[in-house]
């Protein structure tokens, strides 16, 4: 029988053999580069397209970035499937729950 210690040790070992290469820096800085772009799209559209449309273009680019950030910054991208399966899933429940606020606020 394995010494808990010892099962740990090598339930650790086995995480760090899944390790992926470091990125270069220009990996992340064109994602900085989009994330800033994507936020200058999105204060546009605020001022120059108000109301409605708008916010449906805030609403679109939102996940967007939040997708670049949860991939690149926090490396979902070189992570398991089954990691990106969970990631795919909990966005499509959010834009599920976000279309159904909207049909709520669109027949008020």
């Amino acid at each position: 029988m394995h010494e808990p210690s010892t099962i740990a040790h090598a339930h650790v070992d086995a995480y760090a053999n899944q390790a992926h290469a470091p990125q270069s820096y220009s990996v992340f800085i064109l994602t900085w580069v989009a994330l800033m772009a994507l936020t200058c799209v999105t204060v546009g559209a605020s001022v120059y397209l108000p109301g409605t449309v708008g916010t449906a273009v805030a609403m679109a680019v939102t996940p967007l970035k939040a997708s670049l950030v949860l991939l690149i910054f926090m490396h979902l991208k070189w992570e398991p499937v089954v990691f990106r399966w969970m990631f795919l899933s909990a966005v499509g429940i959010m834009a599920v729950f976000m279309s159904l606020t909207f049909f709520d606020y669109l027949y008020r």
